[in-house]
């Protein structure tokens, strides 16, 4: 997997009692949640929208056709989770993004997603829009030069 770069994208979640389980952690699948919404501020961030504007007023879905997760450490509520997240490919349909969550300094998780663009009213595999892929280009691009 790719090293984060400078460049990534910081998304604060504040944990709260009723993400937590018994044994006094964030239910497991909370975890991807996270994972996920801290991706939709991304598109927020970069974009100006997220997954329900590109999906209704841009007519573009990204449906998820891959999820990986790697539990490193416990998600509690005592600190807040910051998810740094980046695009780490760009295929001729698809995008990959991953997202670091940590906790006061430790990492909790590390996540790989793809998703594949589609034209949403048909459910038909599209390459992403020119704007989008614009967008993405200097993320990708810093990403290959970090490698070389």
């Amino acid at each position: 997997m790719s090293p984060r770069p400078c460049s990534a994208h910081c998304h604060r979640i504040n944990v709260s009692w009723g993400d937590c389980d018994p044994a006094r952690i964030a239910y497991t699948g909370r975890l991807p949640w996270f994972a996920l919404d801290a991706i939709n501020g991304w598109w927020e961030t970069h974009l100006g929208e997220g997954w329900y504007q590109m999906e209704l007023d841009r007519n573009v879905g990204t449906p998820f056709v891959r999820l990986e997760m790697d539990f490193k450490s416990p998600v509690t509520p005592r600190h807040p989770l910051i998810c740094h997240v980046w695009p780490s490919r760009l295929g001729e349909t698809s995008i990959e993004f991953r997202v670091d969550g940590e906790q006061d300094g430790a990492l909790c998780f590390a996540t790989r997603t793809v998703s594949v663009f589609i034209v949403a009213d048909a459910f038909k595999k599209s390459p992403p829009p020119k704007e989008i892929t614009d967008i993405l280009a200097p993320f990708i691009a810093e990403l290959d030069m970090a490698q070389v």
